[in-house]
């Protein structure tokens, strides 16, 4: 799959780790160097403000997604490309993963855990196919990739299930993780349910 066009899914608060907030920078500026187009939720503030900011730096095409309620709260961006207002998360989640061919998440909260999960759940069942990539600034995401192996030695997915999503440490190795992530069908809905029993 040639990909061209990436969703990002990022937090807005302003009270993180400057380490975070570079993290946010650096993979705007990787994506946009490497002439990536880049739909994300629209907000101007936290890791979401910074990513845009590098990647509009570079010349790149940024694109926003925001309800028309959070428009005050995550600060729309201004200078964006296209910024669209929507009414509901449901669309602004469904507009951003629109003609993208793969998800990168930076570290987030219950927002950016929702929008990362619906696109696992769309891959699992063959509807999103497109790579998806967590950026796990300072292993924020160890846990949570623990959980899922879990999840996995429970039966509640297969071990197939492992290969829909990569994650890096670092935002300059992102593009690395998009050429090489393994490829993914529409048949993976065939393996989505579990059926062997556990001995």
């Amino acid at each position: 799959m040639s990909i061209h066009r990436v969703t990002v899914y990022a937090a807005s608060s302003q009270a993180l780790s400057q380490d975070y907030i570079s993290a946010a920078s650096r993979l705007g500026r990787t994506l946009g160097e490497a002439g990536l187009s880049i739909v994300y939720g629209g907000g101007g503030r936290g890791l979401m403000g910074a990513m845009a900011e590098a990647a509009l730096a570079t010349g790149t095409e940024v694109h926003g997604v925001i309800p028309e309620f959070l428009t005050e709260i995550e600060l729309g961006h201004q200078q964006l490309t296209t910024l669209k207002i929507v009414d509901t998360m449901h669309t602004r989640k469904a507009l951003m993963l629109e003609n993208s061919h793969a998800v990168i998440a930076l570290p987030g909260g219950c927002g950016t855990f929702e929008e990362l999960f619906e696109a696992m759940t769309l891959k699992r069942l063959g509807r999103f196919l497109g790579p998806i990539i967590l950026i796990n600034s300072g292993g924020y995401y160890n846990r949570l990739l623990e959980f899922l192996e879990h999840s996995v030695e429970q039966r509640f997915m297969n071990q197939a299930h492992l290969q829909m999503w990569q994650s890096v440490d670092e935002p300059e190795e992102v593009l690395e993780a998009l050429t090489n992530a393994p490829a993914w069908s529409a048949d993976a809905l065939t393996h989505a349910p579990v059926f062997q029993s556990a001995p």
